[in-house]
């Protein structure tokens, strides 16, 4: 099995390469977050965004699978694939779902808003989608699971965590009956698809010799453990979380596949070292059309970020690099790169600390010459402009593993493969 997964905070471009590497593997499987993801996908001349569903659903050969770690927002998963059904995608022979996902129910949304609300100024920048009352009921051991539902008891059950949630709510919004009986509605819907035992199903297909890509949702640096915490996700969107979120064995991972944008971005509150609050951030947004796929939120730009970059790497064991957007930076007459941070005491290091949040940071920077567009039908990396593959090659120096594709444009032909050394 592969992972692929983000390696900044989020948004990195995961959606555009599962969807490109997607012939290579039989299996494509989420392993955690849920419709707080959003991976946008363009080919045909057209733009799709999934949120729940796995990145391989436009090929028609592979099977899809959401794993135990995701958590499932009916409502939105039943539009989500009644979109698929509208461009004729056969949703119901590809798509697989665990029986051990968590069900987000209507009352989490609610609760995701109030305890939003009360931490006023030290908001998260949650999507209010409801994952972390979500995720904090399963840890809590008093969740449901889309499994639940196919049990004759499963109103009753869910009555009772509702009422658990009204403890701490008190008057629900006038529409919530609506809402109440679209959820279920939805609930139904899903019935007609395929529940799975997923860990058995990820294991029997590696022993058949299948290859298998676990895809993530977020990024590294938003990981509950090892991200900016507090302003982090409620899952590990490392490549450890792959292994709990479908369960899968740690020796049955080959390669970690670690994408990153040429640049930073951020959405919501948080630490940003590299942040440029200036003219070059907003053309930064304006040139890389920066705005949340799941929330149409602008994201916050700033330039790449080497000693969190290294961090990801290290943490998730990464074996190859993919560097995204890189033609968002050409009409830069320079770019510049954070090497290493300046903390308050005066010390300088390469190391992400353990608070990047209350503690003040200063970026050093290294400069380097921008590059012109990258011309079209290019073969090899040799063809790429030579200040991008001087860029290239002083990442894959100061972080230890090799940049092996680069995107350089939203569609599938705008990739480059270094060990196939053509475009796709």
């Amino acid at each position: 099995m592969d992972i692929l997964l983000g390696l900044q905070w989020g948004d990195e471009g995961k959606g555009k390469i599962v969807d490109f590497l997607a012939p290579k593997y039989d299996v494509v499987a989420r392993f955690q977050g849920g419709p707080n993801a959003g991976h946008t996908l363009f080919f045909d001349g057209l733009k799709h965004v999934l949120h729940q569903i796995p990145s391989g659903i436009f090929r028609p050969a592979i099977q899809n699978v959401v794993g135990n770690g995701v958590v499932l927002d009916a409502l939105i998963l039943k539009k989500e694939i009644e979109a698929l059904q509208k461009l004729n995608v056969d949703v119901k022979k590809s798509l697989f779902f665990s029986k051990k996902a968590q069900l987000i129910l209507p009352t989490h949304r609610i609760l995701d808003a109030a305890q939003e609300k009360a931490k006023g100024s030290n908001k998260i920048g949650s999507t209010l989608k409801g994952i972390s009352p979500t995720y904090q009921d399963k840890i809590g051991r008093s969740g449901l699971r889309l499994g639940d539902t196919l049990y004759p008891n499963f109103k009753e059950r869910y009555q009772a965590i509702k009422a658990k949630h009204l403890e701490g709510l008190g008057d629900l919004p006038a529409d919530f009956a609506q809402t109440e009986q679209e959820f279920f509605d939805a609930i139904e819907f899903l019935k007609e698809f395929k529940m799975i035992e997923s860990e058995y199903f990820v294991d029997d297909a590696i022993k058949a010799n299948k290859k298998v890509l676990a895809e993530g949702a977020q990024g590294t640096l938003l990981d509950i453990d090892f991200g900016s915490y507090p302003f982090v996700t409620s899952s590990n969107t490392v490549s450890a979380g792959a292994c709990t979120g479908l369960g899968v064995a740690p020796n049955k991972i080959k390669e970690v596949f670690g994408i990153f944008k040429a640049y930073c971005t951020r959405v919501g509150s948080g630490p940003f070292p590299t942040e440029l609050e200036d003219e070059t951030g907003e053309s930064l947004r304006k040139f890389g059309g920066e705005f949340g796929a799941t929330t149409g939120r602008p994201r916050r730009c700033g330039w790449l970020d080497l000693p969190a970059l290294n961090y990801a790497v290290m943490i998730n064991g990464v074996t190859q690099l993919f560097m995204m957007k890189t033609d968002v930076l050409t009409p830069f007459d320079e770019i510049k790169v954070c090497t290493h941070y300046k903390l308050e005491d005066g010390t300088i290091t390469d190391r992400l600390p353990h608070d990047i949040v209350t503690q003040k940071i200063e970026p050093i920077y290294k400069t380097f010459k921008g590059w012109e567009d990258i011309a079209e039908g290019i073969t090899s990396f040799e063809e790429l402009p030579k200040n991008l593959q001087t860029y290239i090659q002083f990442i894959e120096e100061n972080v230890g593993a090799a940049i092996t594709l680069v995107s350089f444009g939203p569609e599938r032909n705008a990739t480059l493969m270094k060990d196939e050394l053509q475009v796709v």
